[in-house]
């Protein structure tokens, strides 16, 4: 397995030739402190940053490949490894390797892609959900739309500024692939990482200081004066100082509707929401500040920056990262790696679709 070296970079032991060797060798030509090739140079982006070898005072004869963590800035990271590619065997492998890679995932020419395992966030219960690689083996072209969005659910909702946010990353993965003819890979994964805890909480207006980059739906700003009402937002209170208090009974999925005129005819400095998820007895606040300058400023622009559902132009607001992993079977080629390209492109529709849905 992966281990965790005190620096708080990660460890990944060389595997037995000559898996291990290539894998060392192909970090060591991307990572060359004399490379000038600018397409390596440009892959190098979407890799972990690679920091040599590494051997245990007490096991010098064990050799790890050093990496960059990716989860390490993350505080419930989310994790799923994606193996992309039409085949998971390399150009010499064995006719019995083909036939028990095959075996192990007879869709994968077709669909392109097969999900290795994943681990999700749950808010609602504070508690991790797992899936091991039995879980992708058994998805389905049916069923895989499914399947994969799970990896996206924090328990309360669906975080499409989270699928927006890897759809562009592997578009970028994409691109590097359709402008390279040099290396092919064969058995290699995405990794996706983002962060699972996303509270409400505090968010300071007057610096613009949004702790959390979420959008309101902009289907629920409507032309009237007063907080909309729907299926999910209920007006409980409205004072005669201006404070607002609003009762969300579906959880956290959508959020809050606020109209500029209801703004600015307060004349008081605070509003507050009050969010209420009745299924699980949880109280999640935000209190957000709002001085008087901002009432007839720019308030709903900033205020929509705070919530869930991200427009297609705001993509890469999520904090996601997306990586490629797994480098034992990539080799020298002079043509695009189309097996490659095939899967990221089935990805990226399973993903649109995700969102669009």
């Amino acid at each position: 397995g992966i281990l965790q070296h005190p620096d708080g970079t990660v460890l990944k032991q060389l595997q037995p030739p000559p898996r291990g060797p290539r894998e060392q060798e192909f970090y060591n030509k991307v990572y060359d402190s004399d490379c000038c090739d600018s397409i390596l140079l440009q892959l190098r982006e979407y890799l972990p940053k690679y920091f040599g070898v590494w051997s245990p005072p007490t096991a010098p004869n064990d050799t790890y490949l050093k990496l960059e963590d990716v989860t390490r800035k993350f505080s419930k990271p989310c994790i799923m490894d994606v193996k992309i590619g039409q085949k998971s065997y390399d150009p010499y492998a064995s006719a019995e390797k083909i036939q028990q890679q095959v075996s192990k995932y007879p869709l994968m020419e077709e669909i392109g892609f097969l999900v290795l395992g994943m681990r999700v966030y749950h808010v609602s219960s504070d508690s991790y959900e797992t899936q091991n690689q039995h879980y992708g083996r058994s998805l389905t072209k049916e069923t895989v739309k499914d399947g994969i969005s799970k990896f996206f659910h924090s328990g309360y909702c669906l975080r499409k500024d989270v699928v927006a946010a890897s759809i562009q990353k592997v578009e970028k993965i994409l691109e590097w692939f359709e402008g390279q003819t040099q290396l092919n890979f064969y058995a290699s994964s995405l990794l996706f990482v983002y962060e699972g805890l996303c509270q409400a909480t505090t968010v300071r207006l007057s610096d613009v200081t949004l702790a959390e980059k979420r959008r309101v739906p902009k289907g629920l700003l409507s032309g009237g004066d007063v907080l909309e009402y729907n299926n999910n937002i209920h007006v409980i209170n409205s004072t005669e100082n201006g404070k607002i208090e609003a009762s969300v009974s579906k959880g956290l999925s959508k959020f809050y509707a606020l109209h500029k005129k209801a703004c600015s005819k307060r004349h008081h400095s605070q509003l507050s929401l009050k969010v209420e998820n009745s299924e699980q007895d949880n109280v999640w606040k935000s209190s957000t500040c709002i001085t008087q300058e901002h009432l007839n400023g720019n308030v709903l622009p900033q205020l929509e920056k705070v919530f869930y559902h991200m427009p297609a132009e705001t993509k890469e607001s999520a904090n996601v990262e997306v990586r490629m992993i797994d480098f034992a079977h990539v080799f020298p080629s002079n043509t695009k790696d189309e097996g490659y390209i095939y899967g990221l492109k089935n990805l990226i529709t399973v993903l649109q679709n995700i969102l669009d849905n």
